[in-house]
């Protein structure tokens, strides 16, 4: 059966009755609950929330389905913020009380002890994870959407600094059931496990979001950065009354001029199709020329290309 995707004219209700899940990421976007009917798009402009990040982001956890082509970086920094939020000040404290309820931590229970220790020890691996994040990824990233690239770091290069420790909530879960004996009554017990369960399809599910959505997101912004026009007096400023372009945005000026298609554009400059798309976006938003034909004339007379190299049934739409 082919998945249908969320889009902005669902009911936001809807994704809940789709998949729990939705919940934690209404929470960490700051969506209100009391919505009613209304769908995505209405209950994110009330909300002042970004409707393509919170799609993109829904549509990952539920389906897997990356779409990128609509992200804001501000609205998914935010989300990882309010992520790290939730397991470092409310779950993995929770999780933690419901363990000290549920085993002997009184001192005569060796496994209990050696139990509480081995999760204190995750924790505070976590706790340092997210702080690197913090104080480094994320600063990094604010610096971009300030249009400041730094010279000695990319988020590829920061990014493999981090480890991921979700794997040891799953250990921890494991140790548990195979070794903890039995009690007259388990249910607290049986309730914390449940809760690790979910916390740790949680956080790899946030795993995914920071390397699947948020790292790419920086990388395009990264390049876009890198491309952009050099405020200087021998920066190449051929545009009188609008923003220069970059080089690159050039380049993909001319292969627009040419009638290359988009995944053409990106083969040729060794791009990604998403970053075509976010240069196409800043050609039009530059030059307030959107169609193939109105950008093949502003390329020949910007001397970009000779009217020889287009093809004859490009010509023929001037």
């Amino acid at each position: 059966m082919e998945k249908t995707l969320f889009s902005s004219s669902s009911k936001m209700r809807h994704l809940i009755r789709e998949n729990s899940s939705i919940l934690m990421v209404m929470s960490r976007f700051g969506v209100s609950l009391g919505f009613g009917d209304k769908t995505v798009a209405e209950v994110c402009e009330e909300q002042h929330i970004h409707t393509g990040t919170f799609l993109a982001v829904s549509n990952f956890i539920c389906f897997g389905e990356i779409a990128d082509d609509d992200l804001s970086l501000g609205a998914l920094l935010s989300y990882l913020r309010q992520s790290h939020s939730f397991f470092m000040d409310f779950k993995l404290p929770s999780i933690r009380r419901s363990l000290l309820e549920s085993i002997d931590c009184s001192g005569s229970d060796h496994l209990a002890t050696l139990i509480l220790r081995f999760y204190d020890e995750y924790v505070a691996e976590m706790r340092a994870h997210m702080k690197y994040e913090e104080e480094v990824l994320f600063t990094y990233v604010e610096k971009l959407v300030q249009g400041i690239l730094p010279d000695d770091a990319q988020i590829g290069m920061l990014a493999q600094k981090h480890n991921h420790s979700e794997a040891k909530l799953k250990e921890l879960k494991d140790i548990i059931v195979r070794y903890y004996p039995q009690r007259q009554n388990n249910n607290m017990l049986f309730s914390v496990l449940f809760d690790i369960i979910n916390c740790e399809q949680d956080i790899k599910s946030h795993t995914m979001v920071e390397d699947q959505l948020f790292v790419p997101a920086v990388e395009r912004f990264e390049e876009s950065l890198r491309d952009a026009p050099i405020n200087s007096e021998d920066s190449n400023a051929d545009s009188e009354d609008g923003e220069a372009l970059s080089n690159r945005e050039k380049d993909v000026v001319v292969c627009i001029a040419k009638g290359m298609s988009s995944k053409e554009i990106a083969d040729a400059l060794c791009i990604s199709v998403n970053t075509v798309t976010t240069h196409r976006r800043n050609i039009n938003a530059k030059l307030q020329i959107r169609s193939q034909s109105g950008l093949a004339i502003y390329a020949i007379v910007n001397g970009l290309v000779n009217i020889e190299d287009l093809k004859p049934e490009n010509i023929q739409h001037f």
